[in-house]
């Protein structure tokens, strides 16, 4: 059997520089005092208010912005083998069931990190393959004892596991995956898709639209689809085999991607016509050809991890919506994604707002969605619910205002 947590009497000590005040579990360096004697990187801790008070216990990292992630805020709460195998019992437990996702496909997400009270640590299953994302140096020293825990719940499940190069140097550690394991094929809501962990996209498959997706199809029959940033082509299979469109187009810049995506098309059996292009100059050919949608999908990476960044991500979105919005027909549909935690749905709904205006278009929001059930937040934790998406329809399309010029920031009046 794999080692768990070290025994509480043994863990080291880590003090605030104040009382402690709320429940959030983050707590950066600044808010921590650095420690009398060298503390490894990923150690479990006790942590305590400066008058030594124990208000938990968390894994530290010295180099992280993150100095803390808390594991619990209970004073009296050990983390022991039993409190970790506890944690990931109730996570999936969630998914299999209570929310019985079983019914509807063979993938979901099995740990949704802060939300399930595991900060740093994301699951995802995909059929007969679960794939493990660490976000903390904490969690990834513990990940054999992680895997076991695990594996009491999927016995017969193929297993790979990684951390994503930005987060290796946010965290200090080096993380060597095991061989790439060979793709899996999930079924979800009728459809199948094909999933090839290891590569620079996530886990393989972006499991928190599977909900908008289906929504998405149900505006496609019979209309002309274009799916921008198509990834591996979930939007635009969907459009295709369950919403029976009449023409969809994916486009996106990544030749990897778009191949999955020629892959994924055939295993449903629908055509679809893979793009491969920057969407800048692409969405300026199409307004002066006047090519036109019924229906366009936005739904671009994430487009910053650093809240010094937001106006410019602000920027980009803005920018790329306005192109968007003048490639739907009027009365068609716009579903316009933002998988930026640090941006938040009103801001998100600001940017798209002048962006139809810069566009000259008049729009209704039909409706705001997130991320599926199975992708859950804490409410002390707003950056949980990172995903916003905006279902609309262009009611009218008027002449374009000028191009603004690209300024370093935001401009939040240049279109009043």
């Amino acid at each position: 059997m794999s080692a768990g947590p070290p025994p509480d009497n043994q863990l080291p000590v880590i003090r605030m520089r104040s009382p402690r005040r709320f429940l959030h579990p983050w707590i950066f360096q600044r808010l921590v005092e650095k420690p009398s004697h060298k503390i490894p990187n990923g150690s479990l801790v006790k942590v305590v208010d400066p008058d030594g008070t124990i208000v938990g216990r968390a894994f530290y990292n010295g180099h992280s912005r993150i100095s803390l992630r808390m594991l619990t805020h209970d004073a009296d709460r050990i983390v022991d083998a039993d409190f970790i195998r506890e944690r990931i019992s109730k996570a999936v437990i969630l998914r299999r069931d209570i929310l019985n996702l079983g019914e509807q496909t063979n993938a979901w997400r099995l740990i949704h990190s802060e939300a399930d009270s595991l900060s740093g640590l994301v699951v995802d299953r995909f059929d007969d393959l679960i794939v493990v994302e660490f976000f903390a140096f904490g969690m990834y020293r513990m990940r054999d004892f992680i895997l076991e825990c695990l594996r009491e719940h999927f016995p017969t499940c193929r297993f790979y596991w990684f951390a994503e190069e930005h987060v290796q140097k946010q965290e200090s550690f080096d993380c060597y995956p095991p061989e790439v394991p060979a793709p899996a094929v999930i079924l979800e809501n009728g459809l199948k898709f094909r999933v090839q962990p290891g590569s620079k996209h996530k886990t393989g498959f972006f499991l928190d639209q599977r909900d908008n997706r289906r929504k998405l199809a149900s505006f496609c029959k019979d209309k002309r689809v274009l799916d921008i940033c198509c990834n591996s082509g979930g939007f635009a299979v969907y459009a295709a085999a369950l919403g029976k469109a009449k023409e969809v187009v994916g486009l996106d810049l990544d030749e990897g991607v778009l191949e999955l995506a020629r892959q994924n098309a055939g295993i449903n059996q629908v055509r679809c016509r893979w793009v491969q292009a920057d969407l800048f100059p692409w969405l300026r050919d199409a307004i002066n050809q006047k090519s036109l949608f019924d229906v366009v999908i936005l739904d671009p990476a994430k487009q910053t991890r650093d809240r010094d960044e937001v106006d410019l991500a602000l920027r980009r979105y803005f920018d790329m919506n306005r192109l968007a919005f003048q490639v739907v027909k009027e009365g068609g549909i716009l579903v316009s994604c933002s998988c930026t935690g640090l941006v938040g749905e009103p801001e998100f709904l600001e940017c798209v707002r002048r962006a139809a205006r810069a566009a000259g278009r008049t729009v209704q929001v039909l409706e705001t969605a997130g991320a599926g059930p199975d992708h859950p937040f804490q409410l002390q934790v707003p950056e949980g619910r990172y995903l916003k998406t905006i279902f609309m329809r262009v009611l009218e399309a008027g002449e374009p205002m000028a191009p603004p010029t690209h300024a370093p920031r935001f401009d939040p009046d240049w279109d009043e």
